[in-house]
Formats: structure tokens, sequence, C-alpha cells
């Protein structure tokens, strides 16, 4: 890699004589570094050898090895040159996502207290690996979900009309659910309101700080504010999906750099079948969100009125996605170019000249970037920088450091639970294996990851919010 800047580095095309792009990443020295032990930049290169790519194939932050692409990878392809849509590209939790709602007031609550409230929302989520359901859909209900999304879930009584205005795309993708496999809807429909499990969470927060005050300020936030993020997508119906998928298009010989990030033309009949299919689990993964986000705030709500005698309402602040592929319209090259555009392990960063219309027209739209269990996370916005280099994309979380069976060789569980209630963070894990995957130490350091951003001018920190409770999937 050439260093570009003090935040980038790219791999120019004269590394490989089958890449058509440089592989440009965003990062600094110490974050840099771990990229040599795994695949990461092998897979950017990947990306940057397929058919009509456009620009460079771009790595996050938190880039680290995925399937096909890297996580952490973002990459457009020319709808004027083929337009090519991978499954690699976006992934097995099609939309996995962040949901942030802010609460109405600010307090300091004794641990005992945050401790009982905690509870009680962790029993009223499903969470963990296999069935569990907040609301089972009958099948003629649940294929109206895939096709129109978390409007689908509001019907149903969770959350209101005015929910949709704070979720990208406004909760629903054109779909079409007749392309979802039997066995894709026969897991959705058994985990409709849950949480799944691995790197999945709930957590009550606090905003501790403020950056961009008059941003933090349309937004309704303030100091002290309690918040309620839920990060989870689509469960086992994205994960069939993209395996279906992955299947069908591997039958064509290519020509793939990699298998797992076999292709086709996104206006081919394949290629649309899977959009299609894609969008319906986006629509679920929406609608999931949906149901969580309104169930779990309203029981957050009387937990901490009946614990602690404080009245604290909560409002959805944002929905964000960062696992998808999207037709988007950039400027390439001083001109306007319709495109494919690949997120994975990535999220959109528009500023406010794209989000005409919307609630975020003065501001552009909220970003979260979730750290770990036991560290900050951070709420951002994006920039026209942004905008300009990477196809208004953003990274979506700290970044793995350690792979899971490496995170198991050296946390324990039951010491990582005592460490994080000393600091003030108390911890409700379904099994003690998925703590110690998920523990501190496995993830890059966050606060480094968004300073990268905000330092390349591609993203504003807007707050930093401080975990006071996380319950794991």
């Amino acid at each position: 890699m050439r260093r570009l800047s003090p935040g980038s580095w790219e791999i120019p095309v004269t590394a490989d004589r089958r890449m058509k792009v440089p592989a440009r990443v965003y990062a600094d020295e110490i974050l840099a570094a771990p990229m040599a032990g795994d695949r990461s930049l092998e897979q950017l290169m990947n990306v940057a050898m397929l058919p009509g790519i456009v620009d460079a194939a771009l790595g996050m932050p938190d880039i680290h090895q995925g399937y096909g692409f890297p996580i952490g990878g973002v990459a457009a392809f020319s709808l004027e040159d083929g337009g090519l849509v991978s499954p690699g590209g976006v992934g097995y939790d099609i939309n996995c996502g962040v949901r942030l709602l802010a609460g109405s007031s600010a307090a300091d609550l004794p641990q005992d207290i945050i401790r009982r409230v905690t509870a009680r929302l962790a029993a009223r989520c499903p969470r963990g690996g296999g069935k569990g359901a907040i609301k089972i859909f009958k099948e003629k209900s649940f294929r109206r979900l895939m096709s129109r999304g978390a409007e689908t879930a509001v019907e149903e009584g969770f959350g209101t009309r005015a929910d949709l205005d704070y979720c990208e795309d406004h909760g629903r993708l054109p779909a079409d659910e007749d392309v979802v496999s039997p066995r894709a809807m026969e897991r959705g429909i058994s985990e409709t309101g849950s949480l799944g499990g691995g790197n999945h969470f709930l957590e009550i927060g606090k905003v501790s700080a403020l950056y961009d005050e008059k941003t933090a300020r349309r937004w309704g936030l303030f100091q002290g504010q309690l918040t309620l993020m839920v990060h989870c997508g689509s469960r086992g119906l994205g994960h069939q999906v993209c395996s279906d998928y992955v299947r069908l298009f591997q039958q064509e010989k290519g020509p793939f750099p990699d298998r797992e990030l076999a292709w086709a033309p996104a206006d081919s009949s394949r290629g649309r079948s899977y959009i299609a299919a894609m969008n319906a689990a986006a629509n679920f993964a929406y609608a999931n969100r949906q149901i969580l986000g309104a169930s779990l705030s309203e029981a957050l709500s009387q937990a901490i009125w009946e614990e602690a005698r404080l009245h604290c309402d909560f409002r959805l602040l944002y929905d964000i996605t960062h696992n998808m592929a999207r037709r988007e319209v950039h400027m390439v090259s001083g001109k306007e170019l319709p495109c494919i555009v690949h997120r994975k392990g990535a999220t959109r960063a528009f500023p406010a000249s794209h989000m005409k219309g919307t609630a975020f027209a003065e501001t552009g739209h909220p970003v979260f970037v979730p750290g770990s269990m036991g560290s900050s996370s951070y709420i951002l916005r994006g920039t026209e920088k942004g905008l300009a280099e990477t196809f208004g994309s953003c990274c979506h979380g700290a970044g793995r450091l350690l792979s899971r069976r490496e995170a198991l060789r050296r946390v324990d569980p039951g010491q990582l639970v005592k460490t994080l209630e000393r600091e003030g963070i108390v911890v409700m894990g379904s099994a003690p294996r998925g703590l110690a995957e998920e523990a501190p130490q496995a993830y890059k350091d966050v606060s480094r990851v968004v300073s990268v951003l905000e330092g390349e001018g591609l993203a504003v920190i807007v707050a930093r919010l401080e975990p006071l409770a996380v319950v794991k999937g």
C-alpha cells in the first residue's frame, strides 16, 4: 500500500494486472496494522477486479475479513457498463442495521435499578439462535410484510406511521416475495421480532458528549439523555436468501476472481430475482427492528417508571442499514452515473444535499457507529467530501480485531462480566460463548475509527454514547 494522506492508503492497479481500479483503505497506522493478519486486503483487491467497478474498491476503517467482500467494503458498479450485483457484496445478514431511540429524560440511575430494568427488557426480547418471535404472522400477512416492510409492523400496532419518516427507505424497498424460497420464508416467519445471536445486541445508554451541538439540537439530543440502541437484521430469512442465490450464481463459470464473489448483471433474470429477494429480506429486517424498537421502548419506559419513578418516553431518531446493494446516482468523473452500490458492513452517510424532502433535509441523516459492549458508540453525519469520495458511505462499527475463535481462546466470560460491572456496565448474554466472542478486546478502538473518518473529512462526529447495560443475542 502507498499512503495518500494521514488516514488513507491505496493499492494501485499496478499491484495486479487484473485490477480495474485501485483499492483504497481509510485507516491510520494502528488500524492498518491488523490488515496484514487476515484476507481483507486480498478481498478488497478481488473486488477491484470485478467488471464495471468505478473509481475504487473502498475499505472503511473497520475493515476485516468477510465472505466475498471484506466487511467494511464499499463498491459501485456502473449500470451503463453492465451493473453487476453480488450476494457476497451484501452478506448473509441482509439489511443488518441499527435503530436508535432517544429518551425524553436524562438520569443517573443506580446500577441495581439498571440491572432490574435490563432484566425486564431481556425477558421481553427473544434472542439467540433459532426460533423466537414477538409476533407470529400467518403466511398471507407475512408475505405482505416482506412486500411492505415496516409499514406492516405499524399496521399490526407496533409504533406509528410517523416512525416511517425516520427509517432509511421509509422502511420499505420494492420487493417480490415470490422469488423468496419456501425455506427462507419458513425461517423468517418463526423469528419476526427477535434479536438473533452473534454480534447483535440491544443497549441502554446515555449521551455522554456533544461535539456538533447545532446538529445535536436539531436531532433532539442532549447531555445525559437516555437512549436505546437495537442492532439486528434479517435473521434466518436473510441468511437463507443469500445461501440460495450464492449457490445459483456459482452455477455460472464466471469469470470470478473468487467464487465467493459470484455475480450476475443486475438487469439479468438472475440479477433481478436476487435484488427482489434481497429487498424482501430487507423489508423483513425493517419490520423486525420496527417491532423490536416499539415493543422494547415501551417496556423500557414502563420499567424505568416502575423501578425509578422516572418518566422517560422514547422516540425513533433513525433506523439505518449496513448490508445492502442499491441503485443510486453518483457523480463519477464529472458526470452523473447510475450505479449499483454495494455496502457490506458499511452504511450510507448522505449529507443534506441527498436528503431533500425528508426530516433530515438540513443536516443529512444520522449515522450510528457502535463500539463494543464495553466502549462508547458514536453518532455521525455525512459530508459532501464523503459523498464525492466514498459514494456517501461510512463504517458501521469498530470492526473485529480478533477472530471469534481467538476471542474464545483469550477471554474468560465470567471475568469479563465482572470487569464490565466494575466499570458500571450491566451485561446479560444468552450464553458464555457469545459473550467471549463479543468481548471489547475483540474489537478495534471505535474512537480511533471515527477519528479517521472525521480527519479525512468524510464525516462529522455529532455525539458520543456510553453504555449502561447491554443485552447480547
